[in-house]
């Protein structure tokens, strides 16, 4: 096979003057047979501190046996991975969203420094995912992105139970509702073994966009990371990319603005978290390919919101697997006129043959008829207004509430507005603001999850409001605008707020706004002193220097 192709490694492997690079593979094991074929980078994120990951290097083996069984070579390399929720909450959560950048640059670096034909990625915890897809995106090269799969939920107490609990669990034991013993038998069952967060947070929301973007194949990674069909599933997605190397399939014929729209449908009707925003439009913007914050809105408001899952529904996302996947979020939305069927994935069918494949599990409740949605419209908006003037991202799975109006409630660190939401110092129908936790300010834009979810566990989910110009976990839920735009070290109008000033979320009109006259707020940012930067050397100042706004998807330039 390999005669017959024109491969990017015959220019590292082939002729006498590549003796020496040749002599060099020999050294860890590789044969003349071995070289004769293609290189397939295998692109491992696996990493020992979260579950998330830990599994992959058992899938990776598998991803391997497949490549090999189908005639290919594959040359297995590792990239970094920072977990979201172990950080959250401390100064290491500013890392978690440049790590996106690193995962993606440095699954780069390596495949172009070696030449290889074809990349098969493996992602699990949050910026892993968007990081792989985005460097496949720049190669250009055939490729198949796997993710490891979620977690099975814990038991606590005779239910079901997922990280989510755990943070909110905080909030409960601050307020006095919960036990030092509760607390510590929760923590010890939440998590019963490897797989990324179990309900339909930034993990699993991600993994389904990139199912519908047509990166990885539909169905395959809504598999469980630990169920006895995840192993078979990583040995086809080593035989997969052997087919694309065939047919000279690459990204730029899977990821178009369509299979976009595609992706941006599943993740509104799965109620999928805020995240999605910033991934798709780097994504995006990797392609080449025209899309902007309001597109989001756009294809909100024609897509039911159809999954009742975790932050804000009942199930996770094994449940959805067992229900009949993410092949019947599919079949769904092609049934409701709104996926763009024709579009190809890395199976070799389009996405619309792939969805009339779905099974539906008898008596299901997790994903909704179309002549019974949960909600008419999908589970997360874009608001403007003279607090967002370039946009803010507000999650409306799990709640109901259309207007809320109250005090801000400023603080200028997400440790500041933690303490006082645990000292009890906010109130119902307070608005907290957070500020300088943007992509530059923080820098790294971090998740608020422990705020948000102390919130909830306080008992104040629904008669408090929280916006920041940071970001939310995929497990968040409540009235929470995120990614508020310009952020306060850019200048922002949120810069200029103060404690008492009213401000309105309008979901209906898609309005944030304070009460104040645009004059007023100009002159505000004029006597605004900006913090002293936290860093000014390393990765962290390198990244804070040269990002882009929330609204463009946080990337580096």
């Amino acid at each position: 096979m390999a005669n017959d192709l024109i491969l990017k490694s015959h220019d590292l492997l082939v002729g006498p003057s590549r003796a020496p690079a040749r002599a060099m593979l020999k050294a860890v094991g590789f044969t003349d047979d071995d070289l004769s074929k293609p290189l397939v980078g295998v692109a491992n994120t696996w990493i020992e501190v979260m579950p998330c990951n830990y599994h992959l290097r058992r899938l990776s083996e598998r991803v391997k046996a497949g490549i090999r069984a189908a005639g290919g070579t594959p040359i297995e390399y590792n990239t970094i991975a920072v977990s979201d929720g172990i950080s959250m909450g401390t100064e290491g959560m500013k890392a978690s969203l440049i790590s996106r950048e690193v995962i993606a640059d440095s699954i780069e670096l390596v495949a172009r420094g070696h030449l290889f034909d074809a990349v098969v990625a493996l992602s699990g915890c949050d910026k892993t995912i968007p990081g792989t897809v985005m460097a496949l995106a720049r190669l250009n090269l055939p490729s198949v992105m796997l993710y490891g799969g979620s977690i099975m939920p814990g038991k606590f107490q005779g239910h079901d139970v997922t990280i989510q609990d755990v943070f909110e669990a905080v909030g409960k034991h601050a307020s006095g509702h919960m036990s030092n013993a509760e607390l510590k038998d929760l923590e010890d069952h939440a998590c019963p073994g490897p797989g990324a967060c179990g309900g339909q947070f930034t993990a699993n929301t991600m993994a389904i966009a990139f199912e519908f973007l047509g990166i990885s194949p539909m169905g395959r990674n809504g598999v469980p990371a630990m169920d006895q069909q995840k192993d078979g599933v990583a040995f086809e997605c080593g035989k997969m990319v052997m087919e694309l190397i065939k047919q000279n399939v690459r990204p730029k014929q899977i990821i178009t603005r369509k299979s976009l729209e595609n992706s941006i449908a599943a993740v509104a009707t799965t109620g999928g978290s805020t995240n999605a925003v910033l991934h798709l439009l780097a994504v995006a913007r990797e392609m080449g390919i025209k899309l902007d914050i309001d597109d989001f809105d756009k294809i909100n408001r024609k897509v039911p919101l159809l999954a009742d899952l975790k932050p804000g529904g009942r199930f996770t996302a094994a449940d959805l697997y067992a229900a009949g996947g993410t092949t019947l979020v599919a079949k769904r939305l092609l049934d409701a006129g709104i996926l763009h069927g024709n579009q190809p994935t890395v199976t070799g069918l389009t996405i619309g043959e792939e969805a009339k494949k779905a099974i539906e599990t008898r008596d299901q409740q997790v994903l909704r008829p179309l002549s019974s949605p949960i909600k008419p419209t999908g589970g997360m908006v874009i608001l403007k207004g003279n607090l967002a003037p370039e946009g803010c991202v507000v999650k409306v799975a799990g709640h109901s509430m259309m207007k809320f109006q109250g005090p801000a409630r400023v603080y200028n660190r997400e440790e500041d507005a933690f303490g006082a939401v645990k000292s009890g110092q906010i109130k119902a129908g307070d608005v907290v603001v957070i500020r300088y936790e943007g992509p530059s300010g923080g820098p790294g834009m971090r998740e608020m999850l422990g705020v948000t979810a102390a919130i909830v566990g306080a008992g104040l989910g629904d008669s408090v409001a929280l916006l920041t110009d940071g970001r939310f976990s995929g497990a968040t839920h409540g009235l929470m605008a995120g990614h508020v735009a310009p952020e306060a070290v850019r200048g922002g109008p949120i810069a200029a707020i103060r404690n008492g000033d009213r401000i309105t979320f309008d979901i209906a009109k898609r309005r944030l706004d304070v009460n104040l006259t645009q004059k007023e707020i100009s002159a505000r940012l004029k006597k605004v002193k900006q913090p002293a930067l936290r860093y000014t050397s390393g990765v962290m100042a390198k990244y804070a220097r040269h990002v882009s706004s929330a609204s463009e998807g946080a990337v580096t330039s």
